[in-house]
């Protein structure tokens, strides 16, 4: 009986190891888990609710929201995809809905469910976990690997690393000569203190345009104003794809927003064919953009030097101007980061070219393989980075259950 050990009692951890015994009952598979408790992540996910994938059907469309991996997983998903999903929590109980966001989560409404459909699997296939059991060293002897914890080693025919974003399990791996592409965080709210935002906490806009001043990176959606400066989806995918380089600046560097996704140019004939029909209104009091609020929009006015009791008649060109700027190219200066609630991934990991997509196994030793987040992979908030967990699982257990 070929026996597995796989560490991480995580999303891929489990996903692996109950598709691998379905696949090949006569496998013995241990999970080993250092913490006390399994299934961490899937618990606080989605706020409690677990956002188990997201509702994109299409493998080219899919690897575009991975920042890194985009071109490795495009294999990949034609094997497991959003649909293969369904299809797998469905069958063993689990019905998932689609929401107006296209993020998926449990008809259950909670991330209980998933939990416990992953544990009444293992424990009906009898896979065994151990809890409180962290990995200090693995190395092979002969042709077997031996897996060294505090409390006894373990001797396995093939080892899976789903152990996530654990520098301790990176710095093992490197010990078996992988490379560790150096993490740094990804998906996070940016911080900014501008007289325009104070108080504004709550504040959004449906369809922002973001961008990393003197960069390529931008990216647009709805965009929160919050106590730290500005989050929402705009500004978290912008902080995946350019996670690297706001590293690289310390976190200090400049983002210009367009509030409206306009061009300044058309925003700018708007204001001045206010200035004709609504000549005698004041400025002011009302946002002629309903997706701008009054509040932000009186930020805006005030800051492009209009005075409060101005009427549209009285604007200069240059007011006008500047007003265009404001909504189109407004420039903010960041300084930090902030990650809250569900917003923990990393950027970094197992050095993809060390990787043989067809089995997510190590090209440096046969027998090894690796998924989920160890791996230089991450996606942008959304369900995504577990629908890495569930394919890269997933065919790793194909490559498991081979005899």
């Amino acid at each position: 009986m070929k026996k597995i050990i796989i560490i991480g009692g995580g999303a891929a951890g489990y996903f692996t190891a109950i598709n691998a015994k379905e696949m090949n009952p006569n496998l013995e598979i241990i999970i080993l888990e250092k913490g006390k408790d399994v299934l961490q992540k899937v618990k606080i996910s989605g706020g409690g609710r677990c956002n188990v994938t997201h509702a994109c059907f299409e493998p080219k469309e899919l690897v575009k929201f991975y920042p890194r991996g985009e071109k490795e997983l495009l294999g990949p998903f034609h094997q497991f995809m959003t649909g293969d999903t369904f299809e797998w929590f469905e069958n063993r109980g689990v019905p998932l809905k689609i929401e107006d966001d296209n993020r998926v989560f449990p008809e259950a409404n909670s991330s209980q469910a998933i939990i416990d459909c992953f544990q009444n699997v293992v424990d009906n296939l009898g896979i065994k976990v151990f809890t409180n059991c962290g990995v200090n060293a693995v190395y092979q002897q002969e042709n077997q690997w031996v897996i060294n914890t505090k409390n006894q080693d373990f001797i396995a025919d093939k080892v899976v690393f789903a152990a996530g974003s654990s520098k301790m399990i990176w710095d093992l791996c490197a010990t078996l000569q992988h490379t560790i592409i150096e993490p740094v965080p990804s998906l996070f709210t940016f911080n900014i203190k501008d007289s325009r935002l104070i108080d504004l906490l709550g504040i959004s806009v449906p369809n922002a345009t973001v961008k990393i001043v003197n960069s390529t990176y931008e990216a647009s959606g709805p965009l929160l104003i919050t106590h730290w400066g500005m989050s929402g989806p705009a500004v978290l995918k912008l902080s995946a794809f350019g996670a690297r380089f706001l590293a690289s600046k310390n976190y200090q560097y400049n983002v210009e927003v367009n509030w409206l996704s306009k061009s300044t140019t058309s925003v700018f004939c708007i204001l001045q064919n206010l200035k004709k029909s609504e000549a005698r209104k004041t400025v002011l009091l009302k946002s002629p953009f309903p997706e701008i609020s009054k509040r932000l929009w009186e930020r805006f006015v005030i800051a492009s030097n209009i005075r409060e009791t101005q009427n549209w008649a009285d604007t200069t060109n240059l007011q006008l101007e500047n007003l265009a700027n404001e909504l189109t190219k407004g420039i903010y200066n960041a300084n930090g980061r902030t990650t809250f609630k569900d917003e923990f991934v990393t950027a970094g990991g197992i050095d993809l070219k060390e990787i043989d997509f067809k089995r997510f196994e190590s090209k440096l030793h046969k027998n090894l393989f690796f998924v989920g987040e160890i791996l230089n992979i991450d996606a942008v908030t959304g369900g995504f980075n577990f629908q890495n967990a569930w394919t890269s699982g997933f065919i790793c257990a194909k490559a498991l259950a081979e005899n």
